[in-house]
């Protein structure tokens, strides 16, 4: 099962680069990848999923926080997280398609966002393995997918900020 981690880093030019440096040197493979700014215009979040063991996670995580732009550090499998991906699929069979996923993945979010005689695009929503499931069954089905990799946080009181005492949370 891929671990999630999440982490603030200084919105610079060069910053993710840095990040993604430190797996490619390393030789560790990043699963999904999705970065964007937060609430606080200096600093972005990063949140990264990948499948290496839990003493390769143990030390990237303490690798991660040496770096020079990276604020905090967080292995959202340590804690009670949520995580979600929304992947957007055009299909060829769109009547068998919704079936499908009404039927049998109705956990999902599913909304048709276009369609034509031949083909739609459809929008899904929810946690990663599940999209992974319904991928693998939908194969013959499938024209095109792109998806926005995990997105997480930890749920109640623990937060990545910049004012808590630890700054590394593992």
């Amino acid at each position: 099962m891929a671990s999630q981690i999440s982490l603030l880093m200084e919105n610079q030019p060069g910053a993710l680069s840095r990040v993604i440096g430190l797996f490619s040197q390393r030789g560790y493979n990043i699963d999904s990848l999705s970065v964007a700014p937060t609430q606080d215009p200096t600093l972005s979040r990063l949140t990264m999923t990948t499948s290496e063991s839990e003493e390769i996670i143990q030390q990237i995580l303490k690798q991660l926080f040496k770096l020079i732009d990276v604020v905090m550090v967080q292995d959202l499998k340590a804690s009670e997280s949520l995580s979600l991906e929304m992947a957007l699929i055009k299909v060829s069979n769109k009547a068998e398609v919704i079936s499908k996923i009404e039927k049998n993945y109705s956990s999902l979010e599913l909304n048709e966002l276009d369609n034509t005689d031949e083909k739609t695009i459809l929008r899904l929503i929810g946690e990663t393995d599940i999209i992974e499931s319904l991928l693998v069954e939908l194969k013959a089905d499938l024209v095109e997918v792109t998806r926005t990799g995990a997105l997480g946080m930890t749920l109640g009181n623990i937060s990545l900020e910049t004012e808590e005492e630890t700054k590394v949370i593992y």
